[in-house]
């Protein structure tokens, strides 16, 4: 089968249209059309159903898509090392990570990195700890930092540190003169909380449940930002890790309160890789590097 048919087809599942794949490719739409033609013909079966906004896979497209995905994935990774003999300084290297749980802790490790290896970049995205999973098991990052991973059987931890969770107010906040709080007192308050995608929303939606609680959660989101900002408003109260919060404590606009739960407490969060996938040169070099600094980070 035709090494070009695979890397039209690829870009076409990437882009969701053939125009736009050609556009990519700087070929036209009528050349990517045949090599995904001559696919088909091959296959015996439709890989590709059009739409009014573009293409969609079919079930067979799906199965090729995730062939295709890893072939070019493996294929950059020889690359890189092929390029590492010669230099050991060059490759990319993929992170996904949960937004906020780190504050300075990743910028500040890759600018370390980038010190010793400046030549190595970097594609750095912050989604919530389903996702990163997800992204994992579609090689699409190379490392997933998670904030309290309900982990699959693909995902391998490869270091991970203590991360208690607070409760986060205003300082006039009625909560605030308090040494700990209860479920049962966030539960009676305004609640900014995360999406249910989010590893810290699906603890404390556990907790709350098994407590027989009804919360009143007043703002969901998928930005932590806002939720401290709307606890900083007096508006709600919200929870995460102190680290995250560091910079509105430091000013004087938030308050980190423990909560009265070893559920909380023993909260953690966790550097991992997929266990049978092999890392790019640049990439394994950076994971190494991680590891080291990681577990330093939680006195931080």
């Amino acid at each position: 089968m035709s090494f070009t048919a695979f890397r039209y087809f690829n870009e076409v599942a990437r882009s969701k249209a053939i125009r736009r794949a050609a556009d990519r490719l700087h070929v036209t739409p009528s050349a990517v059309s045949r090599q995904i033609a001559l696919l088909e013909h091959q296959f015996g079966a439709p890989l590709l159903e059009r739409t009014k906004n573009g293409v969609e896979l079919t079930a067979a497209g799906v199965m090729l898509e995730r062939y295709t995905r890893t072939l070019f994935r493996d294929l950059e990774r020889v690359q890189e090392g092929i390029a590492a003999f010669r230099s050991l300084d060059q490759g990319e290297v993929k992170v996904h990570a949960m937004e906020g749980v780190l504050a300075n802790f990743l910028p500040e490790t890759i600018a370390a990195f980038l010190a010793l290896h400046p030549h190595i970049d970097f594609q750095v995205t912050t989604c919530s700890s389903d996702l990163i999973v997800e992204a994992l098991i579609r090689d699409e990052t190379d490392i997933g930092i998670i904030y309290n991973p309900e982990l699959r059987f693909e995902i391998q931890v490869v270091a991970e540190r203590k991360e208690p969770v607070v409760c986060l107010v205003a300082p006039h906040d009625e909560l605030a003169g308090e040494a700990r709080v209860t479920m049962q007192q966030l539960c009676k308050r305004p609640l900014a909380l995360p999406r249910q995608s989010f590893g810290l929303r699906q603890l404390f939606d556990r907790t709350a449940e098994s407590r027989l609680l009804k919360p009143r959660i007043v703002i969901e989101a998928n930005n932590l930002e806002i939720l401290r900002a709307t606890a900083v408003l007096g508006t709600c109260v919200t929870i995460g890790p102190q680290i995250s919060a560091q910079r509105e404590i430091a000013a004087g606009l938030l308050k980190a309160i423990p909560i009265d739960l070893e559920a909380f407490s023993s909260v953690r969060s966790a550097v991992c890789v997929h266990q049978e996938r092999v890392p790019s040169y640049a990439s394994n070099a950076f994971l190494k590097f991680l590891k080291e600094r990681f577990p330093m980070a939680a006195s931080a």
